[in-house]
């Protein structure tokens, strides 16, 4: 087939594409379960099998030699050429991925003296020892003893008792911080220790004492003046601190217990995320809390819940999603359209419609108090933390299967969570994942946030996601003033070269995918500016084998345009989804990106993919979603397919 062909334009082109399409269904139909939902592994770097070792460690629980073995296997396997440990697979050295990894495998028993060991700690040491770990790596050091807490920000934990309008008050985070955080902050007021039986520590990863380490320097996302002025209180307080009146102290360890218990969320854990989870575990252990007790209980089966165990290898998921990946997969069978995908879908998304959450008032409720609870968390359970993009995802499939089947069975479930949505929308027209406004930009310069992933503000995919929600209820830019302020932020965000910023994909094919879906369903003339730069950026930044690709680099500080990365079938499929969405359908580029996935198909119906193309936390943590290979290159054939063959309905992704 001639790069640059129309596959369909053949008989041959139209069988290649039908089997195609054929095959991935099959394959995601099998992977349905019983009830009706998708559940695929999501995978992240070594940093959280490795805290999962350190944590059965730290409890001082019996050894399972068989589990630590499998997880050895896996760290093992993931050490990369430069010696260390990435973030993302085939990425740079990450110190502090590199120091757990190595802390674990030595805990689980492997000689340092071994060639992986070695060439690990001398890769460590060359550049700078374990020192430059970051916060939350040098808590952990400081819980096993190896550094002093002088080596780690000051966190009273008297935070909790702060007014609303203080500048440090808890409802100025993001959701994920506040979940970590709190109870850290009691482990930091109580300063435990590891019961580490095996004695195991890491000096050697150290170019001078360990006890010795002070405070890293300001992170390059930070204010040189904002550092000044937040380590200056840093020392104010460690002077003051230890002076604190035990009473207070108690009100404030009382204060955070209770924020973490109305949360717990059972065995779905604190925040439904493997730090905070693992964190509640620590604090109920530090605070004396009985193994048989019932929280504590809850807390610590909520992580062995996260675990993928398999014959040889073994690793644990920083959370679940089975609320994304359902409403996805519902969305794309929704796009292939033949009976037996219909009736999957409409399964799933009967699953989908009872994890509504509409009565709990989450914590979102601080910047939006009149607002009804109406929306979908990413897990099996999160009351307190649904997400914006998860809800508009499944109101569009909702949506979708209404019309199709010529019903109105989600008709209450879909008004409130549009009621849910426009209630949180931000003041500057978008959307954030979790809450409305949380833009306290000063806050990433304090030294607990080196990681600058301490706020959730507003975001170009999310608010793509919610605008093309909103035009696919019928809501018009004349007559919603909702719609029509999100659309006046994605023409302001949008970079010169076309594209859009990805939150919470790689990086700005994610973005340009998601606004464009946007601008296309909102009635954006698709010969508009705004639509025509960011299909010829899609079309510019396509590699020579016809697919797409993006990596993690793309987060650096002084990005200056797109750089190559290795195409994947998740990021092509965006990519094709976008130039669709602008019209492209027909363009060459179009052509050659569904002939790489054709001839990129495995045999057994889905396409395989090592390379991660999603983001937890920008430069920090980012991830591999397993399903993304499953459902997204499926959808874009199948809209491929439905373009190329007469005028379609539009939706909104």
């Amino acid at each position: 087939m001639a790069s640059g062909k129309v596959p369909p334009s053949t008989e041959d082109g139209r069988q290649s594409l039908d089997r195609a399409i054929s095959a991935a269904t099959e394959a995601l139909l099998a992977a349905q379960r019983p009830d009706g939902h998708w559940l695929f592994e999501l995978e992240a770097d070594a940093t959280i099998p490795a805290e999962y070792v350190l944590l059965r460690h730290y409890l001082g629980e019996p050894v399972d030699a068989e589990l630590e073995g499998k997880i050895a296997n896996y760290l093992r396997r993931i050490q990369a050429a430069h010696n260390g440990w990435p973030l993302f697979y085939g990425g740079d050295f990450d110190m502090s991925a590199s120091v757990k990894a190595y802390f674990a495998l030595k805990m689980i028993g492997d000689d340092p003296q071994t060639a992986h060991m070695r060439r690990a700690r001398e890769a460590i040491r060359e550049r700078g020892g374990a020192a430059q770990s970051n916060v939350f790596t040098r808590v952990l050091l400081a819980l096993f003893g190896v550094v002093s807490w002088r080596a780690v920000p000051v966190m009273p934990v008297e935070i909790m008792l702060l007014p609303n309008w203080f500048p440090l008050h808890l409802n100025k985070m993001s959701y994920w911080a506040r979940t970590v955080i709190v109870p850290l902050l009691v482990l930091g007021a109580l300063k435990p220790q590891a019961r580490n039986p095996s004695r195991i520590g890491v000096d050697e990863l150290f170019l001078e004492p360990p006890e010795t380490i002070g405070l890293l320097p300001k992170a390059p996302h930070q204010s040189l003046m904002w550092s000044k002025f937040f380590n200056g209180l840093d020392a104010i307080l460690r002077v003051v601190e230890p002076h604190f009146p035990k009473r207070l102290r108690r009100r404030a360890v009382d204060a955070a217990v209770a924020f973490v218990k109305e949360r717990l969320n059972g065995e779905d854990g604190l925040g439904a995320i493997f730090p905070a989870m693992a964190n509640s575990v620590m604090m109920y252990d530090a605070l004396g809390r009985d193994r048989l007790d019932p929280d504590y209980l809850a807390a610590r089966r909520s992580i062995d819940k996260l675990l993928i165990v398999k014959s040889e290898e073994a690793y644990c998921q920083p959370c679940v999603s089975p609320v994304w990946d359902t409403a996805l997969t519902c969305q794309t069978l929704l796009e292939v359209g033949d009976e037996r995908a219909m009736e999957a879908a409409a399964a799933g998304l009967k699953w989908l419609l009872p994890r509504q959450e509409l009565d709990v008032v989450g914590d979102w409720s601080a910047r939006r108090p009149n607002v009804r609870p109406g929306g979908w968390a990413f897990q099996f359970a999160n009351p307190h933390y649904p997400d914006l993009d998860d809800t508009a995802v499944v109101v569009m499939a909702m949506d979708r299967q209404q019309r199709a089947r010529g019903h109105q069975s989600f008709h209450d479930a879909i008004e409130r969570a549009r009621e849910w949505i426009c209630g949180l929308q931000s003041g500057n027209g978008g959307w954030g994942a979790f809450d409305a406004d949380n833009n306290y930009l000063y806050l990433n310069n304090i030294p607990f946030s080196d990681h600058g992933a301490l706020l959730d503000p507003t975001t170009e995919d999310v608010t793509g996601r919610c605008v093309s929600m909103l035009a696919q209820l019928g809501e018009q830019p004349e007559t919603s003033s909702a719609l029509r302020n999100a659309l006046r932020y994605l023409r302001q965000t949008q970079l010169a070269d076309g594209s859009w910023f990805g939150r919470w994909g790689m990086n700005y094919i994610y973005g340009a995918w998601s606004a464009l879906c946007a601008l296309d369903m909102a009635g954006i003339d698709r010969n508009a500016p705004e639509m025509a730069r960011a299909a010829d950026w899609l079309a510019a930044i396509q590699n020579q084998d016809g697919g797409w690709g993006e990596d993690g680099a793309s987060y650096k500080l002084d990005y200056h345009g797109h750089e190559p990365a290795p195409s994947t079938a998740s990021q092509t499929a965006w990519a094709l989804l976008g130039l669709m969405a602008a019209g492209r359908s027909r363009d060459p580029c179009v052509a050659r990106g569904v002939k790489f996935l054709l001839e990129t198909q495995g045999t057994h119906g889905f396409w395989d993919e090592e390379r991660y193309t999603a983001t937890g936390f920008p430069r920090v943590f980012y991830l591999r979603y397993h399903g993304y290979s499953k459902f997204f290159p499926l959808w874009a054939l199948a809209r491929y397919k439905n373009s190329i063959s007469g005028p379609i309905i539009k939706f909104g992704m």
